[in-house]
């Protein structure tokens, strides 16, 4: 059922969006747990999965990094998400790099090593033992109480595409790509 999801549903999530970006999904019949012997204790799916043709354009790694910062906290506003300081340090780590390479063109093919660009893994945001995020604090700013030039750019970003109030259990795929979009064009990346 977190295949066929909709956005608004209890169930979407990361890989309801996934799969949906990759293939058309349809729900066919549900399968009881009568049906099979020894009875299993959950009931069964029939889904279809056709592939998209044409399917979209997207870089792999840098559709997973986004998505994985959205749905960490699927609930949550991405205005907040994207204001919690483990996520603008690791946006604002990777720009660096990035903004590195692309200064130094001749220097690029030696520093193109994958271990160069932050790759946004399940470890990069730490939690406790109960679960909760480390990094949840909200940056406000720097010692003297401003907001870094980086964090502006990132909820720019945001407010200029509306996406600020928005959360990512409610967005379609549609939207998650247009928002990539945006930051990139903007000059920030997830991979």
């Amino acid at each position: 059922m977190r295949l066929v999801a909709q956005p608004g549903d209890k169930l979407y999530c990361r890989l309801t969006v996934n799969t949906q970006l990759l293939s058309r999904v349809s729900h066919l019949l549900k399968v009881g747990r009568n049906n099979f012997r020894p009875p299993p204790k959950v009931d069964s799916s029939v889904v279809r999965i056709e592939p998209r043709k044409p399917p979209f354009e997207v870089n792999q790694k840098e559709w997973d990094g986004f998505l994985r910062i959205c749905f960490n906290r699927k609930n949550k506003t991405l205005g907040s998400i994207f204001r919690q300081k483990s996520v603008i340090n690791l946006l604002e780590k990777n720009y660096k790099t990035l903004q590195a390479l692309n200064l130094a063109p001749a220097q690029q093919g030696a520093l193109e090593d994958t271990n160069n660009v932050m790759d946004f893994s399940d470890e990069d945001i730490e939690m406790d033992d109960d679960g909760v995020d480390d990094g949840m604090e909200v940056e406000d700013g720097n010692a003297e109480g401003e907001v870094s030039e980086f964090k502006k750019k990132v909820l720019s970003v945001l407010k200029k595409g509306g996406f600020e109030g928005e959360r990512s259990s409610k967005l379609k795929l549609q939207q998650f790509l247009d928002l990539l979009s945006e930051f990139n064009k903007d000059g920030i990346h997830f991979s």
